[in-house]
């Protein structure tokens, strides 16, 4: 029987069963069973250390009578005092009476000592006494201490199977590279989703062996803890699907980032680890969503906050019960906030996966074409814009503040994104030289009007073409939705077109300053020095960097000095502080540097490709 289940289990997918037999034997496979009942005995003997025995207090909380004898005691200590007053009283009375009488006064000294000590006796009695042990209620204590165990689980399974599983991913590709074997399996008639598949299924298996393990205390834990089994199974779903897609992300980071060599298993693995103690930090906290960064939705802490509200010690859902998308209270209710995990981690993955079948057949591809960065960048602003403005923003109103806090708020995402994308859709001088060679033999034989179309159609959807307006429809398909709101929803306290007009040419100055590092990137790397890709990364970022630190430097702030800090990345910070003038004229000053640029970049492609062309002749 289990020959057969091999058989069909390499029928179905060959390269997983060539990970199982390279990882799944006898030793390896016991180390894992035994460490994770290790932990799991770990888990529950630290949690039964606090076990109540005869020397548990009084007052504790699961003694049944540390309540009555608190009242009790706040009782009688306040008769006595009441009574301590009145002696007091009478002493001071019989002290200043002219009929000085020592023997009474004596008696009432000897009354106010005895409730002294009285009051001292009963404060030192109860504070020692320990709670009767058939006084404990032992069946909460159990209760609220396998939900416990329950929540320690639930954390180590997902610090477990994603920083250890991307770790393996990440160096078994590494490994494979190294040894020339990877190119060996891209000849196999396999498909990429196969192969791909295989790996993710196989590679992290003593993983998958640990945590199966311990799934089944997983189980009777949250079950004796009384949480309900649909919350129990709408965690694992969502920590599945957050494995697929961490594990689709480490495959493309070890496909496409091969320079960082052995390093390149402990950066991936780190910077999950890193996600995730910063999430845990942020899931600790009752804060917006969008406040602390919209990437807190591809974290499973949240989501186990929001299942199980005693982990992080957030009630009422913590900041997921207050998300929004596009005004729909999803966050309401259970149902909603799962199926939005599970769809935003399934709609990333299918992108992944369409980087991952570019780059695994031919390394030096591009990760996305031109035509699917677009696709791409509208699944990514629909989903930016309607969960922010689904929290922040009522569709009756939309003001010159909402604007910059969302151009504040889309700075640190957004133009991450676009750098990301103008690093990966701007091709090398090698490919502009093949493409510009081409256009220059093939442009004799065609009229201008069947040459603009082409031209145009290359630039668009070519992939070896310089990818500045491909750059250019991405950041039309990025500010439309706020475009759209600033025309439509804007509807300040007060009728002001200028403030419009602020929005207006705020939303102008990112999109020209996009085009700029763009440009900026595709002519060095048009440059014929080998190390052109890091001279476009160094440029760029002096660009970014340089001026706002100067400006710092040199003590010129924004609301002293608005127009220099407009013609920095940083220009958001000064335009409530410009002019509408002042900022119209910043523009101006950024699309004469932009035409300056694209003309140089013009003049450099055709320049390639006519050398390559006559390069080619001359070899002939």
């Amino acid at each position: 029987m289990i020959i057969n289940f091999i058989e069909k289990l390499g029928d179905w997918n060959p390269q997983l069963l060539r990970e199982l037999k390279g990882r799944l034997k006898v030793f390896p496979a016991v180390i894992a069973v035994v460490t994770s009942l290790l932990v799991q005995l770990v888990v529950f003997l630290y949690q039964l250390r606090e076990l109540p025995g005869e020397n548990y207090s009084m007052y504790a909380q699961y003694c049944k009578v540390g309540l009555t004898f608190e009242q009790a005691r706040i009782k009688l200590d306040r008769e006595l005092s009441i009574q301590y007053q009145q002696l007091q009283e009478q002493f001071r009375r019989y002290s200043s009476s002219t009929e000085f009488d020592q023997v009474k006064l004596e008696q009432v000294k000897s009354q106010i000592t005895e409730v002294k000590y009285k009051q001292h006796h009963i404060h030192q009695t109860l504070s020692n006494r320990f709670c009767p042990l058939d006084q404990i209620d032992m069946q909460m204590w159990w209760r609220d201490h396998w939900q416990y165990i329950f929540l320690s689980l639930s954390v180590i399974f997902i610090f477990t199977l994603l920083v250890a599983g991307t770790y393996l991913l990440i160096n078994n590709l590494a490994t494979e590279e190294r040894h020339g074997t990877l190119n060996f399996i891209r000849l196999t008639p396999q498909s990429e989703t196969s192969i791909l598949t295989g790996k993710m299924l196989g590679v992290p298996i003593l993983i998958y062996l640990v945590i199966l393990t311990a799934a089944p205390l997983h189980f009777l834990a949250g079950s004796a803890a009384n949480i309900a089994t649909s919350y129990i199974l709408s965690f694992w779903a969502v920590l599945a699907a957050c494995c697929i897609f961490f594990y689709s992300a480490a495959l493309l980071f070890g496909l496409c980032c091969r320079w960082f060599s052995g390093f390149q298993p402990w950066l991936g693995s780190g910077t999950v680890l890193l996600f995730l103690l910063l999430t845990l930090g942020l899931a600790s906290e009752d804060t917006n969503i969008v406040d602390t960064g919209l990437f807190r939705i591809f974290s499973p802490l949240d989501i186990t906050n929001y299942l199980f509200p005693q982990s992080f010690n957030i009630y009422n859902g913590g900041p997921f019960k207050k998300l929004q998308f596009f005004n729909l209270p999803i966050g309401k209710s259970i149902v909603g906030i799962v199926s939005l995990h599970l769809l935003n981690y399934g709609l990333w993955t299918y992108w992944i996966w369409q980087a991952l079948k570019r780059c695994f057949r031919n390394p030096n591809s591009t990760i996305l074409s031109k035509k699917q960065s677009y696709f791409w960048m509208a699944c990514l602003q629909l989903v930016n814009f309607g969960v922010y403005f689904g929290v922040y923003q009522n569709i009756n109103g939309f003001t010159l503040y909402d604007v910059r806090r969302y151009l504040t708020w889309l700075y640190p995402l957004n133009l991450l994104v676009f750098l990301g994308l103008i690093a990966i859709l701007s091709p090398h001088r090698q490919t502009v030289q093949d493409w510009a060679r081409y256009r220059h033999q093939n442009v004799t034989s065609s009229n201008s009007s069947s040459r603009k179309n082409s031209l145009l159609e290359d630039l668009i959807w070519g992939e070896k073409s310089p990818a500045v307006l491909a750059i250019a429809i991405n950041i039309v398909i990025a500010t439309t939705p706020l475009l759209v709101g600033i025309l439509l929803w804007y509807h300040p306290a007060e009728v002001n077109l200028v403030d419009k007009m602020k929005a207006l040419l705020a939303v102008a100055l990112f999109i020209s300053l996009i085009m700029i590092y763009a440009t900026l990137t595709q002519l060095m790397l048009l440059m014929k020095t080998p190390k052109r890709a890091f001279w476009a990364i160094g440029t760029v970022t002096a660009a970014m960097f340089l001026p706002p630190i100067l400006l710092g430097i040199l003590g010129i702030h924004a609301h002293n000095n608005p127009i220099l800090w407009l013609l920095t990345s940083y220009s958001w910070v000064g335009i409530s502080k410009a002019g509408t003038t002042t900022i119209f004229m910043a523009f101006l000053g950024q699309l004469s540097i932009l035409a300056l640029l694209t003309f140089q970049l013009t003049r450099q492609a055709k320049l390639a490709g006519e050398s390559a062309t006559q390069a080619l002749l001359a070899g002939r």
